[in-house]
């Protein structure tokens, strides 16, 4: 299991109560596996303080107000590139069943291009193979890292990580085309009323506006047709709370 993986993933979690406990424990991990550059684990270290520190009642605030109010900063990955698009049900369709020939049974409440879904995934995966996967979403990693840094937040510095362990770039032309997207601010409650007018995408066989075989994206499917030959893994020790 790559534990690092696991506790960005927890970083990027809603906070909790249970999160705070763990924080010391958190970056002890991070400095035993070594997997990210040191100059990059003091912003990381920074944010575990503030998440074990601060009241969580503001932390909860805080969480909602970047990630679940301010749609060009979601963290689910599809949205980005798909929108509300029939072509998001069928790439969380293949991704779904990427997880599940992995042994990895999710929630029914989430949604499987959650980004914190995404890495615990990813935790229990063969580094190589996780690090292939990472670079799939790079652009969209990277955009959201730069629109936290333009806002200051301590949790652009989980987006870095992630740039790290993929070990590439991301093309520049596609990052440059998803910074473009406008940037919303959360404060303005009409137009965030009008941003989530649309109709919530369904997945899954025969979901109502899901597309037939072949359609949506095409790297995951490639990454579910790399994965066919991969051992099934137990997912009893993946709860996210368990680092």
């Amino acid at each position: 299991m790559i534990r690092t993986f696991k506790i960005l993933s927890l970083l990027l979690s809603y906070p909790t109560e249970e999160i705070q406990a763990a924080a010391s424990e958190l970056t002890a991990v991070l400095d035993q596996e070594a997997l990210l550059p040191a100059r990059m684990r003091p912003r990381l270290a920074a944010l575990i303080d503030e998440l074990a520190t601060r009241d969580l009642y503001d932390l909860q605030e805080r969480y909602i107000h970047l990630f679940d109010r301010t749609r060009s900063l979601s963290l689910h990955l599809f949205e980005h590139v798909h929108g509300e698009s029939r072509d998001r049900g069928q790439a969380m369709i293949d991704l779904m069943e990427l997880y599940e020939k992995a042994g990895l049974q999710i929630d029914a409440k989430e949604l499987p291009d959650y980004l914190p879904l995404f890495l615990e995934f990813l935790s229990t995966q063969p580094f190589g193979e996780a690090q292939a996967l990472l670079r799939e979403p790079l652009h969209i990693l990277a955009a959201l890292g730069e629109r936290l840094k333009k806002r200051r937040s301590p949790y652009a510095a989980v987006f870095r990580a992630l740039e790290a362990l993929a070990a590439e770039k991301p093309a520049a032309e596609t990052l440059a085309a998803l910074l473009e997207t406008p940037d919303d601010d959360p404060d303005d409650l009409e137009a965030l009323d009008k941003a989530w007018e649309d109709a919530p995408v369904t997945f899954g066989p025969g979901a109502e506006g899901s597309v037939a075989p072949g359609g949506g994206c095409p790297a995951a499917r490639a990454s579910l047709a790399r994965m066919d030959q991969e051992p099934a893994t137990d997912a009893d020790e993946r709860s996210p709370r368990h680092v």
